[in-house]
């Protein structure tokens, strides 16, 4: 057993039971990129599964081939571990959030980038935080239908309505871009206007493409896509995009240095077709891939 491998074991920060995304290994000894799950819907306000989200998206990644033909990789090309699942506490998110930042340091310790699988969107201010330890000029990148901007929600502040408000608290560079968010507050989107981080995917290529060279966060809110492609996911939202907008962002962010990012809200049994969960295999893929492949 490796010194990391027992680091892991020893202060139980995962747990390796269950599947495993297609072609990865346990083992993240000499690996650039390492994903893990982190299965949390503690807050969830209208429908809950969430913590089902990371086996699903594993359970049907093998249903994919490992050749991306937009980027032109293939995943038998590089080297990438699935540690498995952060081990978390039941009930308040406080704790969740603690234990994410913890087990993100703890891979970013190793020069190891983290791709982490959600669960509900609360859970991505505690990896933001780890990486913008390593990184302060650090920038976030948010696809989602919500703005995520509430101070609080149902009294809870580590709410996943206010996820990117708490990423906001941890990122020292407060830079913050909003793609195409379509649903949110009045309060919320003269905030959105006025502090010109939302943008539009016909303006992403130009404010993507003056930030190259910068460390990128990207976290994806998988209800970013429309309905019609993904039903399975807590608060959908009317309006959203197709893989071919993502696609447009994929080959942007190719010339970016992007150093971890997050895919969460799949709800998967609230689309018993499947398909909500092998688009967010296919978009976790798309994420390894940028990952191995850069810096």
């Amino acid at each position: 057993m490796t010194n990391f491998t027992a680091q892991l074991i020893h202060q139980n920060l995962f747990d390796d039971e269950g599947a495993i995304f297609m072609g990865a290994r346990r083992n993240p000894d000499g690996c650039r990129v390492a994903i893990f799950g982190v299965p949390y819907d503690g807050t969830t306000s209208f429908r809950p599964g969430t913590r089902f989200g990371p086996a699903a998206i594993r359970e049907v990644s093998a249903g994919l081939e490992t050749y991306c033909p937009q980027l032109d990789l293939d995943l038998e090309d590089f080297s990438y571990a699935d540690i498995g699942a952060v081990d978390i506490p039941y009930g308040d998110p406080e704790p969740v959030v603690d234990c994410v930042r913890n087990a993100t340091s703890t891979v970013l310790s190793k020069n190891i980038k983290p791709l982490m699988l959600g669960g509900e969107h609360s859970v991505s201010s505690g990896a933001v935080a780890a990486v913008a330890e390593q990184h302060p000029d650090l920038v976030l990148v948010q696809l989602d239908a919500h703005a995520d901007l509430r101070h609080e929600w149902l009294g809870a502040r580590h709410s996943h309505a206010c996820a990117m408000r708490r990423c906001l608290e941890v990122l020292p560079s407060q830079q913050l871009l909003q793609i195409a968010i379509r649903s949110g507050t009045s309060d919320e989107f003269k905030e959105l206007r006025s502090s010109g981080r939302l943008i539009t995917i016909q303006d992403m290529a130009d404010r993507l493409g003056a930030l190259r060279g910068r460390p990128i966060y990207l976290t994806v809110d998988l209800d970013w896509f429309d309905p019609a492609v993904m039903p399975g996911t807590g608060t959908p939202e009317p309006g959203g995009f197709l893989w071919s907008d993502f696609a447009a962002i994929i080959n942007e962010l190719r010339h970016h240095r992007l150093m971890a990012a997050d895919v969460v809200e799949l709800s998967p049994q609230l689309d018993p077709s499947g398909i909500s969960s092998i688009l967010a295999a296919k978009v976790t893929r798309s994420l390894l891939l940028l990952m191995a492949q850069g810096e």
